[in-house]
């Protein structure tokens, strides 16, 4: 699962899956044990539209990955679950890490609190560009998502598991991290239906 317009600007038909592993101060480093696997096909939601609305897309992967200790099978949230104002989730990703356009040797994660829809789309905040179909967490300009996030996981704790939020989708252009205007990310709540839909036209 990632961002349609990451599949639309970036036609790989390689996806590089890597088996991370956490060392004794907690970042993820990468492995030397990480796959190179082709993509067999994408499908991406036929309502995705400018302005990144229905920003979601689906990998078909030529080879199976199992759930090995290293690579493990994401959870999805319950269709159409919402999260309340600041609750906090985890954005993780290689985008930008400065302003000076460095990227990080290893996968950065970042606790980021939920922002609500009715104050993510406010005028001084998203405005009209947030939609009920999307999640906004940050916002606070200290931490944010970046160039280079965008189809990475936003992760949040519910239900007793680690479940798939979010899809990042955009974020401010040049200062990433600014206030008011927290990282966007695709709700996947708003699109289990499809993506239940895609999975089983695909394995059929």
């Amino acid at each position: 699962m990632t961002a349609a317009h990451c599949i639309l600007s970036n036609r790989n038909t390689c996806i590089k899956v890597n088996k991370s592993q956490i060392d004794t101060f907690h970042s993820l480093r990468p492995s030397r044990r990480s796959n190179n696997i082709s993509m067999f096909n994408s499908c991406l939601n036929q309502s995705f539209l400018c302005h990144y609305r229905n920003d979601i897309a689906i990998l078909r992967l030529a080879d199976p990955i199992y759930d090995n200790g290293h690579v493990a099978i994401a959870n999805l949230p319950s269709p159409g679950a919402t999260l309340p104002n600041n609750f906090e989730c985890v954005i993780t990703g290689w985008g930008l890490i400065d302003f000076s356009g460095s990227v990080p040797a290893i996968l950065q994660e970042a606790p980021i609190p939920v922002v609500e829809h009715s104050v993510c789309s406010q005028p001084d905040w998203w405005d009209s560009f947030a939609k009920e179909t999307m999640v906004c967490a940050g916002g606070d300009g200290i931490i944010s998502g970046c160039q280079g996030d965008s189809g990475g996981p936003l992760n949040c704790f519910t239900d007793g598991a680690w479940r798939v939020y979010g899809v990042a989708s955009f974020a401010p252009s040049g200062m990433c991290n600014q206030l008011q205007k927290p990282t966007v990310f695709t709700r996947v709540a708003s699109f289990m239906d499809w993506i239940y839909s895609v999975c089983t036209r695909v394995t059929h």
